[in-house]
């Protein structure tokens, strides 16, 4: 898991034909706009980062493997956030556990016994990095 970085000059400006319907057809030409992703989904590009998501050990919190996060730096990690975690050395996404008597990282897999929690001790070289604010889905 690589962290890539957004810069100021970076624009995912693209064209949007419009909101589709889930019922009947609509004629979508009359609604072209301009979409550009980096304004709806960044709210920080200074601290936003996206990471491709490897792995299934987080499938029950709606992130599969090959799905991309965009990650916020400037966002406090709060109780059950989901967060990318730098933990000796290695880069993990998990739901962040924060409780009086210190931090677990959560997987979400049910299906798979193999994926443990995490308990972060003071031996552990640790960093909530940063924050997942929006997962963008492979089809």
């Amino acid at each position: 898991m690589k962290p890539h970085p957004i810069t100021d000059s970076e624009s995912f400006e693209s064209i949007l034909v419009g909101a589709v319907k889930a019922g009947f057809p609509s004629p979508a030409e009359d609604l072209r706009e301009k979409l550009d992703l980096v304004k709806l989904l960044v709210r920080h590009t200074a601290s936003t980062f996206f990471f491709q998501v490897d792995g299934v050990s987080m499938v029950d919190a709606d992130m599969d493997e090959g799905d991309i996060l965009i990650v916020d730096r400037a966002v406090d990690p709060y109780n059950d956030c989901k967060a990318v975690c730098f933990i000796d050395g290695e880069f993990t996404v998990k739901r962040v556990s924060i409780g009086s008597d210190g931090v677990v990282l959560l997987p979400c897999n049910e299906r798979n016994t193999k994926f443990r929690p995490i308990p972060v001790g003071p031996d552990n070289d640790f960093v909530i990095w940063g924050v997942v604010t929006f997962i963008i889905k492979k089809a």
